[in-house]
């Protein structure tokens, strides 16, 4: 049965995403529009949680680091930090995620009772695909959402083709 309450996923709005390591004029561009769904979701009193993208010093030797080799988001650095431009609230919860999908952040969904699952952040063709995927897999009778305007990829043409790809496996874009 569905609940009626609803749940924003923010995804890795962090410094390095933004205007650090591996910021993007792209990301820079929707920090005000991310701002805005998130008031809109509080004053709905509706569940907001946030990611945080979280590596550490070994982060080069893991497969993701060989394949993508620039140290970012180490944990408790300015990067790693979500971007003061947002408010994040004590009672928010933060996960933080070692790769780019979380399957701790599904597990900790599974204590709600919610209709709808938006989601919102960076990168769209990386880490938002991947925790739409698992949603989508975990809850596939829940409408599952993401909002376009409020995501950001690693390029324009990745960011469209992540969006297509998500909409062929019935992942509502708005």
């Amino acid at each position: 049965m569905k609940g009626n309450r609803k749940v924003l996923l923010v995804i890795d709005m962090q410094n390095d995403f933004i205007n650090g390591t591996l910021g993007t004029k792209e990301a820079e561009a929707i920090v005000d529009k991310v701002n805005q769904k998130i008031t809109t979701y509080r004053n709905a009193e509706d569940i907001i949680i946030f990611t945080r993208d979280t590596h550490d010093e070994n982060y080069l030797d893991t497969m993701e680091g060989k394949k993508l080799p620039v140290l970012h988001c180490k944990k408790n650095t300015e990067g790693w930090q979500i971007t003061s431009r947002i408010q994040v609230y004590d009672e928010d919860k933060i996960i933080d995620k070692p790769t780019f999908g979380s399957l701790e952040l599904a597990n900790y969904m599974e204590e709600f009772d919610v209709s709808a699952i938006e989601i919102i952040g960076l990168c769209t063709d990386i880490c938002v695909i991947s925790n739409a995927m698992i949603m989508k897999a975990k809850f596939p009778d829940i409408n599952i959402s993401v909002d376009s305007s409020c995501c950001a990829g690693v390029t324009p043409e990745s960011h469209k083709n992540a969006l297509k790809a998500m909409e062929m496996c019935h992942i509502e874009v708005k």
